[in-house]
């Protein structure tokens, strides 16, 4: 009997303890985390539940790391997704568990802006200090076999936007979705193109799309500057366009586009060359794009910055001349006029 009675206490003292102990866990399992504003937590490939439970008990936030292979045991079915999650306070270490595995990691956004060249959108992706940069240092070539291009220099490939990522992810893979969104637009106004344009190719029309971008300031006058260039170019003339020369130039550029400059050798030099430039020398948006395959309605051959953002379009180069004069003073250099001074393959023999 004496057996029994102790036998009857010690499965009391058992159970007991047993249920302070599942007390106790239960309470640091559900305890909320206090902090004084939103923290950032990081799950890295090959994390185990120990190594995470071991910097959470680190930063304060639980007791002991092996609350964090309870957790796990608990529920099996969660598994952390590598990520950069949002820590708030209030939450517990159930519900860091369930947001691990949940992968609704951190979002974070980089605009890729219209005009700008690969180079500029590389230096703007760096600048986030979140992305895993893996195309610095490389050549247009190399750069090229990486997103398996069929043209040596990838200027122009990336569609200007604004694209969302996480933390660790890398300029290849968010500038591989810009390539693609890229040529998925282009396919598809190239179908809706205005028909006689003078381009072969839908890469022809995104050459045109980027010298467009870099010569309007005014976004509503892309067409007309589209139509300028076209109208050149059906007439056998030389475009004669600053933007061209000046991606020429490439870091030999100063900000002062010179006579010297005019005369360089450079295949993109649109005052020495007939045509197109080899390549877009930007990057452009839907609206470029749009403009150069729609080009707008006017005669004009000729234009001039007006200083104000817009520009002064002409049809003979009398007209342009006095356009010219009157705003002169706002070019950046003064014999600048972006049009040809001769009209015609034939008069410049």
């Amino acid at each position: 009997m004496t057996f029994i009675k102790w036998f009857i206490r010690f499965f009391v003292l058992f159970v007991s303890l047993g249920a302070i102990v599942a007390a106790a866990i239960y309470y640091a399992i559900t305890a909320p985390i206090e902090l004084a504003k939103e923290q950032r937590f990081s799950i890295h490939a090959g994390d185990t539940s120990y190594q995470i439970g071991e910097e959470l008990s680190n930063k304060g936030w639980v007791l002991d790391p092996i609350l964090v292979r309870i957790v796990t045991k608990l529920h099996p079915e969660w598994i952390p997704k590598v990520g950069e999650y949002a820590i708030t306070s209030g939450m517990n270490l159930l519900d860091l568990m369930a947001l691990f595995d949940s992968g609704k990691s951190i979002v974070y956004s980089v605009t890729l802006l219209e005009g700008k060249t690969l180079r500029y959108y590389l230096e703007t992706m760096s600048a986030k200090n979140n992305i895993t940069m893996s195309l610095e240092g490389l050549s247009n070539e190399q750069i090229s076999k990486k997103f398996s291009l069929d043209v040596s220099n990838p200027e122009g490939q990336f569609f200007a936007n604004t694209y969302q990522y996480h933390k660790g992810d890398t300029d290849f893979s968010i500038l591989q979705q810009s390539h693609r969104l890229l040529t998925q637009t282009l396919t598809s106004l190239w179908d809706k193109r205005e028909k006689g344009l003078p381009y072969k190719t839908p890469y022809e029309a995104l050459i045109m799309a980027s010298i467009i971008e870099k010569e309007t300031g005014e976004p509503s006058e892309r067409p007309l500057i589209s139509r300028v260039f076209v109208n050149r170019l059906q007439k056998g003339m030389r475009l004669q366009t600053d933007p061209t020369v000046i991606y020429g130039l490439g870091e030999n550029f100063n900000g002062n586009l010179t006579r010297k400059d005019l005369r360089s050798k450079s295949p993109y030099n649109t005052y020495l060359h007939f045509g197109l430039p080899p390549t877009p020398i930007a990057n452009v948006g839907k609206e470029a794009i749009i403009a150069a395959l729609n080009p707008g309605k006017t005669t004009s051959l000729y234009f001039v910055a007006k200083g104000d953002g817009t520009h002064a379009f002409s049809r003979t180069l009398q007209e342009h001349n006095k356009a010219v004069a009157k705003y002169q003073k706002y070019h950046r250099r003064a014999d600048y006029k972006s049009s040809p001074e001769s009209t015609s393959k034939e008069n410049s023999k």
